[in-house]
């Protein structure tokens, strides 16, 4: 796995000192709180390009790095609205190596880190449900034993995404599926519609924001943290004006006393 090349260092924000509290409870606070935000859509939904976008946003205006496992998906957009970043391509999957990626983005001090596509890491090359397979040959081919191997490797991926001191923004590919549709005609056609995401079951509750685009390129936010955007659809999204700098204002706004 090759290095990420080292944008300008900036220094970590500081987390507020403990106070005299013999319980270790401290006085809630988003201080220092960095985003969670993860985007999934069926091919073509224009996941990958607004989640650029998103990471750009968050930036304000640093570089920011990209995991690509899309083939150089991202680079694509390399420069469009000015969005200048760094990639890391991976062409195997392994949760572990995912981590190790995090671990190089944080020590070269990215704001922001994008991961396209999170779903490589569950099903694909050396993902978690081929550890998973891959550890069932210790248990007489039994793959629910195997999630014995599988499971930690699955949450430790997660505990490094949450605990990345930058912001994170994740795409994931959605289970597809063709349904038939009255179109405007009054005849029925099959149209394709975005499914769960191509991610161990449950994974959107890691996230503070989770949203799903379609064909349309129409977004629409599952679940939101950020008042701003709860229950929010945005045709055609500018990922940064509509999406990173709400979040950013909502981190870094002040509750009334």
């Amino acid at each position: 796995m090759s290095q990420l090349p080292p944008p300008v260092r900036r220094a970590q924000p500081q987390q507020p000192a403990a106070a005299e509290n013999t319980a270790g409870f401290l006085p809630a606070s988003k201080a220092g709180r960095r985003a969670r935000i993860s985007i999934q859509g069926v091919s073509g939904s224009g996941k990958t390009k607004t989640g650029l976008s998103v990471a750009w946003g968050l930036a304000e205006g640093e570089r920011f790095g990209v995991i690509d496992t899309e083939r150089g998906a991202s680079s694509l957009y390399a420069g469009d609205n000015g969005i200048q970043f760094d990639v890391l391509q991976m062409d195997r999957y392994d949760p572990r190596d995912l981590i190790k990626a995090l671990e190089a983005a944080a020590k070269a001090g990215y704001p922001v880190i994008k991961v396209d596509s999170l779903s490589h890491f569950w099903k694909g090359t050396d993902g978690t449900l081929d550890q998973v397979e891959k550890a069932a040959s210790k248990y007489g081919g039994n793959s629910f034993a195997g999630w014995k191997d599988g499971t930690p490797l699955q949450n430790d991926m997660v505990a490094a995404l949450l605990t990345f001191p930058g912001h994170v923004v994740a795409t994931m590919r959605s289970q597809t599926e063709w349904v038939l549709q009255e179109n405007a005609r009054g005849r029925r056609e099959p149209v394709m519609v975005g499914m769960r995401a191509e991610q161990r079951k449950g994974i959107e509750y890691e996230f503070d924001i989770a949203a799903e685009m379609d064909i349309t390129n129409r977004l629409r936010f599952l679940k939101s943290r950020c008042p701003a955007l709860h229950q929010q659809i945005l045709e055609r999204p500018d990922g940064a004006r509509d999406i990173a700098k709400p979040v950013l204002d909502w981190l870094r706004s002040t509750p009334a006393q």
